[in-house]
């Protein structure tokens, strides 16, 4: 059975007056992850105005290709070279819903969110189109219908919902593992 890719998500908490630094030093870990087998990229999000944490994401194919780089002697050194740099850092690993969320909220609340993009935009297909489905045998009437709704709700509606409730689904959610350096983390 093939694993779902992985990312790894750090959060960093980094002096303001030693930015240029903190990028240029990023960006070489960036360059070292792309040396590994199974990495598929790695973005670098700045921090908003007032904020001094940034968010890093590194995406690996599967779990024995992130925990290779992970466990890199290579990337001991890296982390190393940076401690100075950073303030504060928090990580952890998301797949499939949960690479949506900064922080994954409970399970329930992404249920809450789901539904809350899924039920308008099912409502009013049924609304538009209800009749003319109803036509159908079933077997077409629900491929049409998941065919159209799906790629709305994954590339649009979910990500746009969740964005509108980041505060409240992110509210009282502990932030995830602490980084340990790289060699004794684990994904897994």
């Amino acid at each position: 059975m093939p694993t779902e890719p992985l990312t790894f998500l750090v959060s960093r908490r980094v002096d303001p007056a030693r930015q240029q630094d903190f990028t240029r030093w990023m960006l070489a870990g960036e360059t070292l992850a792309a040396g590994f087998d199974g990495f598929l990229g790695a973005g670098l999000f700045a921090p908003p105005p007032g904020d001094d944490t940034w968010q890093i994401m590194f995406r690996f194919a599967d779990e024995a290709s992130l925990a290779a780089w992970m466990h890199a002697p290579e990337r001991s050194s890296w982390l190393a070279a940076g401690t100075h740099l950073v303030q504060a850092s928090e990580a952890r690993c998301a797949s499939g819903l949960d690479s949506w969320f900064t922080v994954p909220p409970p399970r329930w609340k992404q249920a809450v969110a789901v539904w809350l993009a899924f039920f308008p935009v099912s409502l009013l297909m049924n609304a538009v189109l209800g009749e003319w489905l109803a036509g159908l045998p079933l077997l077409p009437r629900v491929l049409l219908s998941t065919l159209a709704l799906t790629p709305l709700m994954v590339c649009g509606l979910i990500p746009l919902v969740t964005r509108l409730l980041r505060r409240w689904l992110q509210a009282d959610t502990p932030f995830g593992l602490k980084e340990k350096g790289g060699a004794d983390f684990s994904c897994g």
